[in-house]
């Protein structure tokens, strides 16, 4: 099952800031709702449990991706892509114009799904990941 999340969905939050200690911290996600009113989550759950998310930007006719990522166990599962075909949806029918999102460079499989899906490479950004180039990649809708 795929679900939009807000602040009042705690156990959720709970869940995805144990199950991604390397992306957040205790409370980032609480915080994020509270100081950011463009923030969004869309996460993967089975049997209640999250096994995977995008967090976005929703910013009138523009989204930008900043975090999507699956548990490796349920990685190659059509789970990245479920969620990134959700998103497509939503930004389809909030008529948003482009989305865009970067990746390190070297992350091959990410690079991989976003190209799937119509994202194109149109920016370079030099060290953006500690001495890792970035891509800036974006999908045009309209």
């Amino acid at each position: 099952m795929i679900t939009n999340i807000t602040e009042n969905d705690i156990e959720i939050i709970e869940d995805l800031e144990n199950k991604f200690p390397n992306i957040f911290l205790k409370n980032d996600i609480l915080k994020d709702f509270k100081n950011n009113p463009y923030t969004k989550y869309l996460v993967y759950l089975i049997e209640g449990k999250v096994v995977g998310f995008i967090n976005y930007y929703m910013i009138y006719e523009r989204m930008e991706i900043v975090n999507f990522n699956v548990l490796d166990f349920f990685q190659n599962k059509k789970i990245g892509s479920s969620l990134l075909e959700e998103l497509l949806k939503i930004a389809k029918d909030k008529k948003v114009g482009n989305i865009t999102l970067e990746v390190r460079k070297d992350n091959v499989k990410a690079i991989h799904i976003y190209s799937k899906y119509g994202f194109k490479e149109v920016a370079i950004r030099k060290n953006y990941y500690n001495n890792t180039d970035g891509i800036l990649m974006e999908c045009e809708l309209m």
